[in-house]
């Protein structure tokens, strides 16, 4: 049996936006046809800088949005083609946790009743049988039985944050969506929930799509790693392969501007002139390619395909060519 709960083929989503009185619509194309594969108990980490579709499609695989075109298979269901019922059901199976904790609790309700609210829902557990499972995730990550009857604003940033996985692992679902889930924690919280991550990932053989901006932390908790620019997934491949040697002119910026303590783990800055396009009128070719200090003619005009090389999927056009220059 496959232990690919979660796959996605050329999975696009464009927006209709007004551009005033008497104007025809827009569209901003927000994701632009991304194909991957997620197995149980894995981690994929899809990177980018703002505006790249990273929360797009994170928008997706939690079917909050339907997808305008493509494919999206989730535990062996189609969701392109399923009802009502069964989008439902699936939901069930892909939970998602926040940026901000705050934010993604209510105010008013104890964390208690917030905890079980996932069961209240989607069993037929009774009260006592709720709390009894509230209590044990509880425990889990790291929380104290009389935070219970507390309310959000008695917590701290990373009580939140832990109250947020609580609630996504609940339903115990084989996939969890995490959108920049550490960004609002300070260093030292975000090492401790990034290891809760790991330790709930190894209890429940959970499969995480890991959206971060932060490439520090990708690398602590990455398997595979999805490089995305304007839509599109530029470099693909396990977490060795790209961090020991990058290979999209668009990886290597972004590796290179990582930090690290270690003098053998920096790597010498390379600076991108020019801003992200809009996905609103994206350039033809290469979507990188007005930044890109490799491009030529053929990028302005032939859009690459993700092809294999050297152990991953990268879409450029002059990517053997690049190899020569990294060391």
């Amino acid at each position: 049996m496959s232990d690919v709960v979660l796959e996605a083929q050329d999975l696009t989503r464009h927006y209709e936006v007004s551009q005033g009185f008497l104007k025809p619509k827009a569209h901003v194309k927000a994701l632009n046809g991304v194909s991957f594969q997620l197995r149980a108990g894995k981690t994929l980490a899809v990177v980018g800088e703002s505006g790249c579709g990273k929360s797009t499609l994170a928008r997706q695989l939690t079917l909050i949005e339907a997808p305008t075109a493509g494919k999206l298979v989730l535990d062996g269901t189609d969701i392109t083609k399923a009802g009502k019922g069964d989008i439902k059901d699936l939901r069930k199976k892909v939970q998602m946790v926040f940026q901000n904790p705050y934010a993604s609790l209510n105010p008013r309700q104890k964390i208690g009743d917030q905890l079980a609210e996932p069961l209240t829902i989607n069993t037929t557990l009774t009260k006592a049988e709720r709390e009894e499972k509230v209590r044990a995730m509880m425990t889990r990550v790291g929380l104290r039985p009389e935070h219970f009857f507390r309310y959000p604003h008695m917590f701290s940033g990373g009580q939140r944050q832990r109250i947020a996985i609580a609630r996504a692992m609940m339903l115990q679902p084989k996939i969890v969506v995490a959108d920049e889930p550490t960004s609002a924690l300070d260093v030292s919280i975000q090492a401790q929930v990034l290891n809760l991550f790991m330790d709930l990932q190894e209890e429940f053989n959970t499969a995480y799509v890991f959206i971060s901006h932060n490439l520090s932390v990708v690398e602590h908790v990455a398997d595979d790693l999805m490089v995305m620019y304007l839509g599109r997934a530029v470099e693909m491949g396990t977490k060795e392969v790209i961090y020991s040697k990058p290979m999209h002119p668009y990886t290597q910026a972004l590796l290179s501007a990582t930090p690290s303590v270690f003098a053998e783990d920096r790597r010498t800055k390379i600076r991108i002139e020019g801003e992200l396009p809009s996905p609103l009128n994206p350039p033809t070719g290469c979507a990188f390619h007005k930044r890109c200090p490799y491009a030529d003619t053929r990028c302005q005009q032939e859009t690459p395909d993700l092809r294999p090389v050297e152990g991953r999927q990268i879409a450029c056009h002059h990517v053997e060519r690049i190899a020569t220059h990294i060391a």
